[in-house]
Protein backbone atom coordinates (compact mmCIF):
# COMPACT_ATOMS: atom_id res chain seq x y z
CA UNK A 1 0.00 0.00 0.00
CA UNK A 2 1.32 3.84 -1.02
CA UNK A 3 1.79 6.22 1.74
CA UNK A 4 -0.09 9.23 1.51
CA UNK A 5 3.40 10.71 0.43
CA UNK A 6 3.95 8.02 -2.29
CA UNK A 7 0.79 8.76 -3.63
CA UNK A 8 1.52 12.23 -3.84
CA UNK A 9 4.89 11.64 -5.69
CA UNK A 10 3.20 9.08 -8.22
CA UNK A 11 0.49 11.40 -9.28
CA UNK A 12 3.13 14.15 -9.12
CA UNK A 13 4.91 11.94 -11.41
CA UNK A 14 2.49 10.90 -13.90
CA UNK A 15 1.55 14.68 -14.55
CA UNK A 16 4.94 15.60 -15.39
CA UNK A 17 4.99 13.02 -17.98
CA UNK A 18 1.79 13.66 -18.97
CA UNK A 19 2.85 17.56 -19.18
CA UNK A 20 5.87 16.54 -21.18
CA UNK A 21 4.29 14.50 -23.48
CA UNK A 22 1.45 17.44 -24.30
CA UNK A 23 4.40 19.89 -24.58
CA UNK A 24 6.07 17.61 -27.48
CA UNK A 25 2.72 17.18 -29.28
CA UNK A 26 2.60 21.27 -29.61
CA UNK A 27 5.89 20.85 -30.66
CA UNK A 28 5.21 18.32 -33.21
CA UNK A 29 2.15 20.58 -34.68
CA UNK A 30 3.98 24.65 -34.40
CA UNK A 31 5.19 26.05 -37.07
CA UNK A 32 8.24 27.72 -34.95
CA UNK A 33 10.73 26.09 -36.96
CA UNK A 34 13.71 27.56 -35.45
CA UNK A 35 12.15 26.51 -31.74
CA UNK A 36 11.99 22.67 -33.61
CA UNK A 37 15.41 23.17 -34.85
CA UNK A 38 16.67 23.98 -31.46
CA UNK A 39 14.92 21.42 -29.55
CA UNK A 40 15.35 18.70 -32.09
CA UNK A 41 19.59 19.63 -31.59
CA UNK A 42 18.96 19.81 -27.62
CA UNK A 43 16.69 16.23 -27.72
CA UNK A 44 19.91 14.69 -29.55
CA UNK A 45 22.41 15.57 -27.13
CA UNK A 46 20.32 14.65 -24.41
CA UNK A 47 20.38 11.34 -26.74
CA UNK A 48 16.53 10.95 -27.01
CA UNK A 49 16.72 10.23 -30.69
CA UNK A 50 13.33 9.47 -30.80
CA UNK A 51 11.99 12.63 -30.45
CA UNK A 52 14.58 14.41 -31.90
CA UNK A 53 14.29 12.15 -35.65
CA UNK A 54 10.71 13.55 -36.66
CA UNK A 55 12.11 17.05 -36.17
CA UNK A 56 14.77 16.96 -37.80
CA UNK A 57 12.88 14.95 -40.95
CA UNK A 58 10.49 17.84 -40.48
CA UNK A 59 13.25 20.38 -40.78
CA UNK A 60 15.16 18.21 -43.68
CA UNK A 61 12.81 19.75 -46.51
CA UNK A 62 12.25 23.10 -44.54
CA UNK A 63 16.22 23.69 -44.72
CA UNK A 64 17.18 22.17 -48.09
CA UNK A 65 19.30 24.82 -49.88
CA UNK A 66 20.30 26.62 -46.42
CA UNK A 67 23.26 26.81 -44.12
CA UNK A 68 21.61 24.57 -42.12
CA UNK A 69 20.54 21.46 -43.96
CA UNK A 70 23.80 20.23 -43.58
CA UNK A 71 23.80 20.55 -39.77
CA UNK A 72 20.05 18.88 -39.75
CA UNK A 73 20.70 15.75 -42.52
CA UNK A 74 23.58 15.43 -40.04
CA UNK A 75 22.25 15.04 -37.14
CA UNK A 76 19.33 13.17 -39.16
CA UNK A 77 21.66 10.49 -40.22
CA UNK A 78 23.09 9.71 -36.69
CA UNK A 79 19.35 9.79 -34.93
CA UNK A 80 18.64 6.69 -37.98
CA UNK A 81 21.53 5.02 -36.36
CA UNK A 82 21.01 5.29 -32.74
CA UNK A 83 18.00 4.26 -32.75
CA UNK A 84 19.19 0.66 -34.73
CA UNK A 85 18.08 1.48 -38.27
CA UNK A 86 21.68 0.70 -40.09
CA UNK A 87 19.84 0.38 -43.36
CA UNK A 88 18.55 3.77 -43.41
CA UNK A 89 21.23 4.93 -42.03
CA UNK A 90 23.88 3.69 -44.02
CA UNK A 91 22.12 5.25 -46.93
CA UNK A 92 21.53 8.63 -45.51
CA UNK A 93 25.50 8.51 -44.16
CA UNK A 94 26.05 8.24 -48.01
CA UNK A 95 23.83 10.79 -49.02
CA UNK A 96 25.40 12.76 -46.53
CA UNK A 97 28.82 12.38 -48.14
CA UNK A 98 27.62 13.02 -51.66
CA UNK A 99 25.63 15.74 -51.35
CA UNK A 100 28.41 17.43 -49.52
CA UNK A 101 31.21 16.07 -50.68
CA UNK A 102 33.46 19.26 -49.16
CA UNK A 103 32.23 19.01 -45.82
CA UNK A 104 34.43 18.06 -43.33
CA UNK A 105 32.16 15.45 -41.90
CA UNK A 106 32.02 13.56 -45.59
CA UNK A 107 34.94 11.32 -44.80
CA UNK A 108 33.26 10.32 -41.43
CA UNK A 109 30.01 9.73 -43.43
CA UNK A 110 31.58 7.71 -45.86
CA UNK A 111 32.86 5.31 -43.25
CA UNK A 112 29.52 5.04 -41.55
CA UNK A 113 27.93 4.47 -44.79
CA UNK A 114 30.29 1.23 -44.91
CA UNK A 115 30.20 0.73 -41.21
CA UNK A 116 26.42 0.50 -41.66
CA UNK A 117 26.87 -1.89 -44.34
CA UNK A 118 28.95 -3.99 -41.91
CA UNK A 119 26.58 -4.17 -39.44
CA UNK A 120 23.77 -4.94 -41.49
CA UNK A 121 26.03 -8.33 -42.21
CA UNK A 122 23.65 -11.32 -41.26
CA UNK A 123 24.82 -14.90 -39.46
CA UNK A 124 27.44 -17.19 -41.68
CA UNK A 125 24.95 -19.46 -42.11
CA UNK A 126 22.53 -16.65 -44.14
CA UNK A 127 22.56 -15.34 -47.42
CA UNK A 128 25.76 -13.42 -47.84
CA UNK A 129 25.28 -10.71 -50.31
CA UNK A 130 24.87 -8.09 -47.76
CA UNK A 131 28.20 -9.49 -46.26
CA UNK A 132 29.80 -8.81 -50.25
CA UNK A 133 28.13 -5.38 -50.06
CA UNK A 134 30.02 -4.20 -46.68
CA UNK A 135 32.85 -5.48 -48.23
CA UNK A 136 32.73 -3.48 -51.28
CA UNK A 137 32.07 -0.45 -49.38
CA UNK A 138 34.97 -0.46 -46.98
CA UNK A 139 37.17 -0.95 -49.95
CA UNK A 140 35.39 1.86 -51.87
CA UNK A 141 36.21 4.29 -48.24
CA UNK A 142 39.64 2.72 -48.41
CA UNK A 143 40.32 3.48 -51.98
CA UNK A 144 38.72 6.87 -51.33
CA UNK A 145 40.56 8.07 -48.04
CA UNK A 146 43.85 5.79 -47.74
CA UNK A 147 45.28 8.13 -45.38
CA UNK A 148 42.25 8.04 -42.98
CA UNK A 149 42.82 7.17 -39.13
CA UNK A 150 40.26 4.66 -40.09
CA UNK A 151 42.12 2.20 -42.36
CA UNK A 152 42.95 -0.05 -39.83
CA UNK A 153 39.37 -0.81 -38.60
CA UNK A 154 38.26 -0.90 -41.98
CA UNK A 155 41.33 -3.46 -42.27
CA UNK A 156 39.83 -4.88 -39.06
CA UNK A 157 36.36 -5.42 -40.34
CA UNK A 158 37.09 -6.69 -43.51
CA UNK A 159 38.95 -9.69 -42.04
CA UNK A 160 35.80 -10.28 -39.78
CA UNK A 161 33.46 -10.29 -42.75
CA UNK A 162 36.07 -12.36 -45.01
CA UNK A 163 36.00 -14.86 -42.23
CA UNK A 164 32.25 -15.10 -41.86
CA UNK A 165 32.57 -15.33 -45.87
CA UNK A 166 35.55 -18.47 -45.31
CA UNK A 167 33.12 -20.32 -42.20
CA UNK A 168 30.30 -19.96 -45.10
CA UNK A 169 32.61 -21.89 -47.35
CA UNK A 170 33.77 -24.27 -45.18
CA UNK A 171 29.98 -25.03 -43.51
CA UNK A 172 28.59 -25.18 -46.76
CA UNK A 173 31.15 -27.52 -48.53
CA UNK A 174 31.04 -29.84 -45.23
CA UNK A 175 27.39 -29.80 -45.62
CA UNK A 176 27.68 -31.28 -48.99
CA UNK A 177 30.27 -33.88 -47.54
CA UNK A 178 27.49 -35.08 -44.98
CA UNK A 179 24.33 -35.38 -47.29
CA UNK A 180 26.49 -37.52 -49.51
CA UNK A 181 26.42 -34.90 -52.26
CA UNK A 182 30.34 -35.72 -52.78
CA UNK A 183 30.33 -34.53 -56.57
CA UNK A 184 29.19 -30.63 -55.41
CA UNK A 185 31.51 -31.33 -51.60
CA UNK A 186 34.75 -32.11 -54.11
CA UNK A 187 34.09 -28.49 -56.27
CA UNK A 188 33.09 -26.66 -53.29
CA UNK A 189 35.84 -27.75 -51.06
CA UNK A 190 38.41 -26.87 -53.79
CA UNK A 191 37.08 -23.59 -54.62
CA UNK A 192 37.32 -22.93 -50.61
CA UNK A 193 40.78 -24.19 -50.28
CA UNK A 194 41.60 -21.75 -53.51
CA UNK A 195 39.48 -19.04 -52.37
CA UNK A 196 41.16 -18.72 -48.33
CA UNK A 197 44.48 -19.93 -48.64
CA UNK A 198 44.86 -19.28 -44.83
CA UNK A 199 42.37 -21.19 -43.62
CA UNK A 200 42.42 -22.91 -40.08
CA UNK A 201 40.69 -25.57 -42.24
CA UNK A 202 42.76 -26.61 -45.09
CA UNK A 203 44.26 -29.85 -44.21
CA UNK A 204 41.21 -30.97 -43.02
CA UNK A 205 39.40 -30.12 -46.40
CA UNK A 206 42.02 -31.04 -48.33
CA UNK A 207 41.61 -34.82 -46.98
CA UNK A 208 37.95 -34.14 -47.64
CA UNK A 209 38.47 -34.03 -50.99
CA UNK A 210 40.00 -37.52 -51.08
CA UNK A 211 37.73 -39.28 -49.09
CA UNK A 212 34.66 -37.33 -50.98
CA UNK A 213 36.62 -38.54 -54.35
CA UNK A 214 36.47 -42.16 -53.01
CA UNK A 215 33.48 -41.90 -52.10
CA UNK A 216 32.00 -40.90 -55.31
CA UNK A 217 34.07 -43.29 -57.19
CA UNK A 218 33.04 -46.03 -55.15
CA UNK A 219 29.14 -45.53 -55.67
CA UNK A 220 29.68 -44.77 -59.29
CA UNK A 221 28.52 -46.60 -62.02
CA UNK A 222 31.22 -49.45 -63.75
CA UNK A 223 31.97 -46.74 -66.87
CA UNK A 224 32.44 -44.21 -64.13
CA UNK A 225 34.29 -46.09 -61.68
CA UNK A 226 38.26 -46.62 -63.03
CA UNK A 227 37.92 -42.72 -63.84
CA UNK A 228 37.23 -41.41 -60.62
CA UNK A 229 39.59 -44.05 -58.94
CA UNK A 230 42.33 -42.09 -60.36
CA UNK A 231 41.10 -38.69 -59.09
CA UNK A 232 41.31 -40.58 -55.44
CA UNK A 233 44.77 -41.39 -56.27
CA UNK A 234 45.64 -37.82 -57.76
CA UNK A 235 43.80 -36.14 -54.47
CA UNK A 236 45.42 -38.66 -52.08
CA UNK A 237 49.48 -37.48 -53.20
CA UNK A 238 48.32 -33.76 -53.74
CA UNK A 239 47.34 -33.73 -49.93
CA UNK A 240 50.38 -36.01 -49.26
CA UNK A 241 52.57 -33.69 -50.73
CA UNK A 242 50.61 -30.16 -48.83
CA UNK A 243 50.87 -32.14 -45.30
CA UNK A 244 52.85 -34.97 -44.71
CA UNK A 245 52.89 -34.86 -41.39
CA UNK A 246 48.59 -34.80 -40.78
CA UNK A 247 46.46 -36.43 -38.72
CA UNK A 248 44.44 -37.23 -41.12
CA UNK A 249 47.81 -39.28 -43.04
CA UNK A 250 46.92 -42.69 -41.58
CA UNK A 251 43.20 -42.61 -42.63
CA UNK A 252 44.54 -41.01 -46.54
CA UNK A 253 46.72 -43.60 -46.76
CA UNK A 254 44.10 -46.97 -45.78
CA UNK A 255 42.03 -44.54 -48.19
CA UNK A 256 44.84 -44.60 -51.01
CA UNK A 257 45.28 -48.66 -50.17
CA UNK A 258 41.49 -49.30 -50.86
CA UNK A 259 41.48 -46.99 -54.15
CA UNK A 260 44.24 -49.20 -55.40
CA UNK A 261 42.75 -52.25 -55.01
CA UNK A 262 39.37 -51.26 -56.25
CA UNK A 263 41.63 -49.91 -59.42
CA UNK A 264 43.28 -53.85 -59.81
CA UNK A 265 40.00 -55.33 -59.56
CA UNK A 266 38.70 -52.98 -62.31
CA UNK A 267 42.01 -54.04 -64.35
CA UNK A 268 41.89 -57.86 -63.68
CA UNK A 269 38.23 -58.04 -64.82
Amino acid sequence: MFSKRGYFWVVALLMLVLASCDGYNKLLKSTDFELKYQKAIEYYEKGDYNKALPLFEELLSLYKGTAKAEKVYYYYSWCNYSIGDFILAGYHFGNFAKTFPSSKKAEECYYMNAYCFYLDSPEYSLDQTNTFKAMQQLQLFVNRYPESDSIPRCNELMDNLRDKLERKSYETSKLYFNTRNYQAAITSLKNTIKEYPDSDHHTEMAFLVVKANYELAINSVEKKKQGRLKDTIEAYHNFVDAYPESKYLKEAERIYTDTVRELKKINNT
